[in-house]
């Protein structure tokens, strides 16, 4: 079994998703309970940064979803979003000490 952590989170799935995505964003001005449990922000996070990604996308004649929207889907089910919301919720605590 080989190692698939990169820069430090889970794989690169989910430090790309957090990097494009989430950087830089202050939980606390989206989520209105920062300090809630990491599965429920998770949840959250999954929603928004399919709201972002998927925005405009386009069907074809018979209602499907394109290849490259499907190669996405498919790249963030590798994301570890609860990882990404403990991040953000200890970042949060640090910032309220």
């Amino acid at each position: 079994m080989s190692d698939k952590t990169y820069n430090g989170w889970t794989n690169y799935a989910t430090w790309r998703i957090n990097l494009e995505v989430f950087d830089g964003m202050n939980v606390e001005d989206y989520w209105d309970k920062p300090e809630t449990d990491a599965y429920a922000l998770g949840e959250w996070l999954q929603e928004y940064a399919e709201e972002i990604i998927f925005a405009g996308c386009r069907y074809d004649e018979r209602g499907q979803s394109s290849l490259i929207e499907n190669y996405a889907r498919a790249f963030l089910q590798e994301v570890n979003w609860a990882e990404i919301a403990r991040h953000m919720i200890a970042d949060y605590a640090e910032a309220t000490e």
